[in-house]
C-alpha cells in the first residue's frame, strides 16, 4: 500500500493509549456527485468521527463500522498515541498487542502506516 498519512487514509484507524484505544472513522459522502465534494458545502471533516474505547469494546465498535467507510477493504490503520511518558510506554505496548489480536480475531488485516507493514 502507498498509503503513508492518516489525511490520505480513508479507512478507519486506531489509536493505540495506555488502556483504552480511539476510533477514527470516516463516513461515506452521502452525495455522490463530485460537485462541491470537499469544499465549504461538504467539508470532509464532518463525516469524521472519533470514539474512544475500552479495549472490551473495540470488537463491538468495529462491527458496528459501516461498510461504506472501508474502501480498502477490511484493513485498519494502527498507530500508538504521541507523547506518551516513559512510565506508560510499557502499557501502551501491551495495548497495541491486545488491539492487533483482537483485531486478527475479527478477521481485520491490521496496517501499521508508519513502518508500512501489514500485521
Amino acid at each position: 500500500m502507498a498509503v503513508h498519512t492518516y489525511e490520505s487514509w480513508e479507512n478507519p484507524y486506531v489509536t493505540v493509549q495506555a488502556g483504552m484505544v480511539t476510533l477514527h472513522v470516516l463516513l461515506a459522502d452521502a452525495n455522490t456527485s463530485d460537485y462541491g465534494a470537499g469544499g465549504i458545502l461538504r467539508p470532509v471533516g464532518a463525516r469524521r468521527q472519533e470514539l474512544n474505547l475500552s479495549m472490551e469494546k473495540l470488537g463491538e465498535a468495529i462491527s458496528a463500522v459501516p461498510q461504506t467507510s472501508w474502501p480498502y477493504g477490511r484493513v485498519i490503520a494502527i498507530e500508538e498515541a504521541h507523547k506518551v511518558p516513559a512510565s506508560a510506554q510499557p502499557q501502551v505496548r501491551r495495548t497495541m498487542e491486545t488491539a492487533v489480536g483482537t483485531l486478527n480475531d475479527l478477521g481485520i488485516v491490521v496496517y501499521d502506516l508508519n513502518d508500512g507493514k501489514l500485521q
